[in-house]
């Protein structure tokens, strides 16, 4: 657990997990949701039909206007940033219906499965894990004499209860002009 690396918060804490992908976060294209379906769906099949809608929902986003109006929107252009999404994932538009809304991607190539067992490269560690050092915030606590006093009162409210001595006023004795004009015995009403 770390501090909150955003705020600097001590009192906010993060998993090292979380903290790195605020400070680090992965650059994704706007298409890298349908790059992530179709390596998926490769492992299955050789042909995906999907709707408009469904590559919305991929997306997290609507497609541009012209992906509905125009079949060259669709194209493999390898210079088309939005083409590079089915690209880098093996695949290749084959047909495009705007009326029905669905395009059809066809895999053109396997792409190469990393070794079981093995980690990736980019994965080893190179030097030791150095914690951040975390600095635990400080309780407030009363003081030794706060607390000595509150203790003092307590048992002196105690030792009066105890000893039968109740008063209208609460427990501030009477004054000398008090005991004079109504007696030691007699209670105030």
């Amino acid at each position: 657990m770390t501090p909150d690396v955003a705020t600097g918060d001590r009192t906010e804490m993060l998993c090292l997990n979380c903290a790195r992908r605020v400070v680090a976060p992965r650059i994704t294209s706007k298409y890298e949701g349908i790059t992530r379906h179709l390596k998926f769906r490769g492992a299955f099949t050789n042909t995906v039909t999907l709707s408009f809608a469904r590559i919305d929902g991929l997306l997290g986003t609507n497609l541009p206007m012209e992906a509905y109006r125009n079949e060259s929107w669709w194209s493999n252009a390898k210079s088309c940033v939005h083409a590079k999404g089915w690209l880098e994932a093996g695949w290749e538009v084959q047909e495009v219906h705007l009326k029905e809304g669905t395009v059809v991607f066809k895999k053109v190539r396997q792409l190469p499965r990393p070794p079981r067992g093995k980690k990736k490269a980019s994965l080893e560690i190179t030097k030791p894990f150095t914690p951040v050092p975390v600095h635990s915030t400080k309780k407030n606590l009363p003081s030794k004499t706060k607390v000595s006093k509150l203790y003092a009162r307590i048992l002196n409210l105690e030792r009066q209860r105890n000893q039968g001595y109740s008063n209208s006023r609460g427990f501030k004795p009477r004054s000398r002009y008090e005991k004079k004009l109504f007696g030691s015995d007699e209670k105030l009403q």
